[in-house]
């Protein structure tokens, strides 16, 4: 009797733990530009799945502007420090699938996977990351099977089917193909800087559902101006010799610190300083596109 009730006992206990969630293996976590109006992020997780259905599969974002390189390093790298170590990231923004471009996986110092073309993609994880290794995909090995007459699908076909082997542990970073040299495509871009002036920085991305523009400068550096909330800083933001905005912008600790429609700069949840306006578009207003070369400058 007595050990009828310890079987039973463990029996519950199997069927209770059996029915959580399984955390045991690295988190696989997608972006790309497909949008969701087809079924090619779904073709992508179906292969994940069929490697291991045990996976973690997440999403960053799939509405990356259609090939726009620079964005997808700006996603990746905006949200990489959030996920653990062992996180494999793939990537998919591809204007070149199916030409000489190299596929690659980047092992960055904290142990990160980003599986991607090498087309720039890559540009800011490595540089805050740090790059411990690149290797090219070995399409003979780690590709889907059957998919070899596909040319223009390798987001399905090589960089899910890889990125979901390593991260199911089916393959380690030595198998994925050939060690290259510790070094990645990069997009130039304007980095920011402290000049006689003031501030010199890029605009590389929109908070694009409601037109606030973000900028690559710290709030650190913002802070060695010496502006206080509820004071003015000079913005001029430009492309080229063409000059998109030039006004004094008070600083506030959030959109309301201003009027209705009027501007604001502030420190974005990701630290660095952004423009808005109160209720308002500023991009679309002052006709502001985002990348590295937008360039903007604060003074005091």
């Amino acid at each position: 009797m007595r050990v009828s009730k310890i079987l039973t006992t463990v029996a519950v206990i199997v069927l209770a733990t059996s029915s959580l969630p399984t955390w045991a293996q690295p988190a696989l976590v997608f972006q790309s530009d497909f949008g969701l109006e087809e079924p090619a992020v779904a073709s992508m997780k179906g292969v994940a799945y069929g490697v291991s259905p045990e996976l973690n599969i997440f999403d960053n974002t799939h509405e990356i502007p259609v090939f726009n390189i620079w964005e997808a390093a700006y996603r990746l790298n905006q949200v990489a420090n959030y996920w653990p170590a062992d996180t494999v990231f793939v990537s998919v923004v591809d204007p070149g699938v199916g030409t000489n471009r190299k596929s690659v996986v980047l092992k960055t110092r904290n142990g990160q996977l980003f599986v991607t073309p090498d087309n720039g993609s890559l540009t800011l994880v490595a540089e805050s990351l740090g790059i411990d290794a690149v290797r090219e995909i070995d399409e003979s090995k780690n590709r889907l099977k059957g998919s070899e007459r596909s040319h223009t699908f390798h987001g399905r076909d090589v960089y899910a089917y890889t990125g979901a082997r390593l991260a199911a542990g089916a393959i380690s970073f030595e198998e994925v193909g050939p060690l290259l040299k510790p070094e990645v495509v990069s997009i130039s871009y304007q980095k920011p800087e402290m000049t006689d002036k003031g501030i010199i920085g890029s605009i590389p991305i929109l908070d694009a559902h409601f037109g606030n523009v973000w900028t690559n400068i710290s709030a650190d550096l913002f802070d060695t101006l010496g502006v206080s909330v509820g004071e003015t800083v000079q913005v001029r933001i430009r492309e080229g010799d063409t000059v998109l905005f030039e006004q004094r912008v008070e600083f506030v600790s959030s959109f309301g610190g201003v009027a209705l429609g009027e501007p604001a700069i502030y420190v974005n949840d990701i630290l660095n300083i952004g423009l808005a306006l109160n209720q308002g578009n500023f991009a679309e207003q002052y006709s502001i596109q985002p990348g590295g070369q937008r360039v903007i400058e604060l003074h005091p």
